[in-house]
């Protein structure tokens, strides 16, 4: 019985890696993820044989897909650092993070709408969508509009 419950949970936890490598490896590259866990290493090379580059500790950061081996996928941060992420650790929601200097959050999408918050270089944000050169992010709760030039992530 044990058995058949560990044999049970293995299968599920396969099954679920699989659904997700199998959305985003349908995918043509380039194209947006984030991380999945505050905890992800990027690797020299697709396989858990290749030492760490990199250890991110920040869920929701937005990164670039550029190649797709396996269940492999080869990333770029905001920063232009590439390397090989397992897809486990990778999540298919669309994430920004604030680039350049203090960008503004305001209420509607125009530079003339009334001022929410003063976002910091680095602040990470989750998107609902860019149009006209504006973004609507969610920053834990706070929810305004970006102009999308002060964002890099899933903007275009």
């Amino acid at each position: 019985m044990q058995r058949l419950a560990l044999l049970t949970a293995a299968l599920l936890v396969a099954g679920a890696t699989a659904n997700n490598a199998g959305a985003q490896s349908g995918k043509t590259v380039p194209y947006w993820a984030s991380l999945a866990k505050g905890d992800a290493r990027m690797r020299v090379g697709p396989s858990m044989d290749y030492p760490a580059s990199w250890i991110y500790q920040r869920r929701d950061l937005p990164v670039k897909v550029v190649e797709v081996y396996s269940n492999w996928r080869k990333v770029e941060d905001p920063d232009g650092t590439q390397g090989w992420m397992h897809v486990r650790l990778l999540k298919d929601e669309p994430t920004g993070i604030v680039k350049g200097g203090i960008a503004e959050m305001r209420e509607s999408p125009a530079p003339d709408a009334r001022l929410l918050f003063r976002l910091e270089p680095g602040v990470v944000g989750r998107l609902a969508g860019c149009a006209n050169g504006w973004c609507s992010l969610d920053v834990d709760g706070k929810r305004g509009y970006v102009a999308a030039k002060s964002l890099w992530g899933a903007t275009d």
